[in-house]
């Protein structure tokens, strides 16, 4: 890859903190992400997801349409990364993984 396609890939990332104590609330939350989604967002943690785009044009139209989709409360940070940035973030997981919330245990049957 060349140098300037290292600055053109963008990385989406979209962090938020919304309230989930209302039906209303829980509501608003569960449409933001089903529309990160749907928008082509990655869920990286809990409430990190994460988008790549060919360049930054491309980047901004996500950023946009995220912005379009803001819940009445709570909080959204936006913000990217280039490729090259990107692949230098290191991720660490604990000895002992959790299983996420959704993913069903596997029964053994004999």
């Amino acid at each position: 890859m060349g140098r300037l396609d290292e600055y053109r890939i963008m990385w989406v990332f979209v962090f938020f903190d919304l309230p989930t104590d209302t039906i209303k609330h829980r509501r608003n939350y569960a449409r933001f992400r089903k529309q990160l989604k749907e928008d082509g967002f990655t869920m990286l943690q809990f409430s990190i997801y994460v988008r790549h785009c060919n360049s930054h044009e491309n980047a901004e139209v996500h950023i946009k349409r995220v912005q379009s989709i803001l819940p009445p409360v709570g909080e959204v940070v936006v913000f990217t990364l280039t490729d090259k940035q990107f692949g230098m973030i290191q991720f660490f997981e604990g000895k002992k993984k959790a299983l996420a919330p959704d993913t069903p245990q596997q029964l053994e049957m004999f």
